[in-house]
């Protein structure tokens, strides 16, 4: 995999727009206390006329979903795209999807993807169109994030800087790669397909939310099964957040799959970083060379 191409900064001022690509909006009162952080940042922010439709556990039929999207990507006016919320349906849009990205003269400059979650399935198909999105807040959760992983996120889309983050070595060393941050269960139901980036020489960031060890161990035994894990270089694990076991049933926990699944790939890995849901989600850049230090538990870019 290579190193993809970074959209140029974001200046106060710059027209954002919001999509909902994925599931149904629910919180709005959480949506528009992030509207206002955007704004307060000197943004202008346009959101989309369908942002309230509904159609079953998606925002909008499919066509609409696309079709805002496709609208806030070719429009060259709008330098960012901020994905409204997570759940489910973004996969559903990337069948013959086409970011036009190669096509001459009349090709959209690159902008800026911001979400994750479910967002992984536009991340991973945005990379391999070599750009780089950013694996950070939705709009309905942004406002819950503490001030440094809100400046965090500016600090990276305005210009291009990012901290190092502090986990928990595993022990293995040192390792540079192309970091690909995901949602684990999204990630694992794009495996197989056209979506998938390349998986040699990347550093792997990982988190998920509400699946059961069990359900934990079964995607990362799938992973294992296919050879993903063969060329991948790093690993750094963030939140797994309420993924207990289910109440009177024997079980190993989350953490114990986690190490009885990795530990045997013999690679650097760090887990414990602050990304993820139920807490501080640190803006992850997709498609960026990374630098994993497994002994002290830091990763840097």
């Amino acid at each position: 995999m290579n190193p993809c191409q970074l959209p140029p900064p974001l200046q106060s001022g710059d027209l954002l727009k919001v999509v909902a690509p994925c599931g149904a909006m629910r919180e709005f009162e959480a949506f528009n206390k992030g509207v206002e952080i955007w704004q307060r940042r000197g943004y202008r922010v346009e959101i989309s006329t369908s942002i309230e439709k509904r159609w079953g556990y998606l925002a909008g039929t499919d066509e609409i979903r696309r079709f805002e999207l496709k609208e806030a990507w070719i429009d060259p006016n709008v330098k960012g795209i901020l994905c409204a919320r997570g759940g489910y349906g973004s996969a559903r849009l990337l069948e013959d999807w086409d970011w036009g990205v190669g096509e001459g003269t009349h090709s959209p400059l690159p902008k800026w993807l911001i979400g994750f979650s479910d967002v992984t399935g536009l991340l991973w198909s945005l990379c391999n169109a070599g750009i780089s999105g950013v694996h950070g807040p939705l709009m309905t959760t942004i406002a819950e994030e503490p001030d440094w992983s809100i400046q965090r996120l500016f600090n990276w889309v305005e210009r291009h800087s990012l901290e190092p983050l502090k986990g928990v070595g595993w022990g293995g060393g040192k390792v540079s790669g192309i970091l690909l941050p995901v949602n684990l269960t999204v990630a694992t139901n794009l495996l197989g397909t056209p979506i998938q980036p390349a998986l040699d020489n990347i550093i792997l960031a990982l988190e998920d939310v509400t699946e059961a060890p069990y359900r934990i161990d079964r995607m990362l035994t799938q992973w294992r099964l296919l050879g993903a894990f063969k060329n991948v270089r790093g690993i750094v694990l963030g939140r797994f957040s309420r993924c207990e076991p289910l109440p009177g049933i024997p079980s190993f926990t989350v953490e114990e799959v986690l190490h009885d699944r990795f530990s045997s790939l013999n690679i650097p890995i760090i887990s414990d970083l602050p990304f993820g849901h139920d807490g501080p989600n640190a803006a992850l850049p997709v498609g960026i060379m990374a630098h994993l230090d497994a002994d002290q538990g830091i990763l840097s870019f």
